[in-house]
């Protein structure tokens, strides 16, 4: 069975699908087997992929206009095609830039397998991008992660502070800038400091 999808990234009316729709329909796919959504490509909720991919089953084969209208980027698009091969599932792209894709011959096969080794090339060039980056920024002296919360000038305040009984929690957290978790792991509601606390006193250095 054929199945379609078309999208339109505007949902106030000024897009329209009769173009998708009627090159869905030149293709042999039924009308009530097309389905749709009026979002861009990068929402992840999208109603109507979501229920055509649930539609598909062994041997059918989703027909789409072009290849933008399917996946957010191209790491989606190839995650969707894998998924949608291993349950037996074809994708044709009937025009644009992916129109040779039809994964039901092998010329198409083999063009989507150019686009997923593409994927993979993306996926590693970025990988070591962030690996150089983050080397680059600890030669500067500069670490990655989160930014530090508690410090040593923060830690004692907060211990001077948590031994008073009209201290209120909320108010010292506001005032620190930090939150009750972090708080408690470096003070003990009796002013008294715990490892972590005795940790950063110690070595003078920040705490997440």
């Amino acid at each position: 069975m054929l199945v379609g999808y078309m999208r339109v990234s505007k949902a106030d009316g000024s897009q329209h699908t009769a173009l998708q729709r009627d090159a869905l329909l030149t293709a042999g796919v039924e009308a009530a087997q097309i389905y749709d959504d009026h979002a861009s490509g990068r929402r992840d909720d999208r109603p109507g992929l979501t229920a055509c991919l649930k539609a598909l089953r062994d041997g059918d084969t989703l027909i789409v206009w072009k290849l933008d209208r399917l996946g957010r980027n191209l790491h989606h698009l190839v995650n969707t095609v894998h998924d949608l091969t291993a349950r037996g599932v074809g994708l044709k792209v009937l025009t644009g830039q992916g129109a040779a894709i039809d994964t039901t011959t092998p010329a198409g096969k083999l063009v989507f397998g150019i686009f997923a080794a593409l994927a993979e090339f993306e996926r590693e060039l970025i990988s070591e991008r962030t690996v150089a980056g983050l080397a680059s920024a600890r030669a500067r002296g500069r670490r990655g992660g989160r930014p530090y919360k508690m410090t040593p000038a923060k830690l004692r305040l907060a211990a001077a502070s948590m031994g008073q009984p009209d201290t209120k929690i909320s108010e010292l957290c506001a005032e620190l800038g930090i939150t009750r978790q972090t708080l408690y792991r470096h003070v003990a509601p009796t002013g008294e400091l715990r490892p972590d606390g005795l940790k950063l006193i110690g070595t003078g250095r920040k705490t997440r």
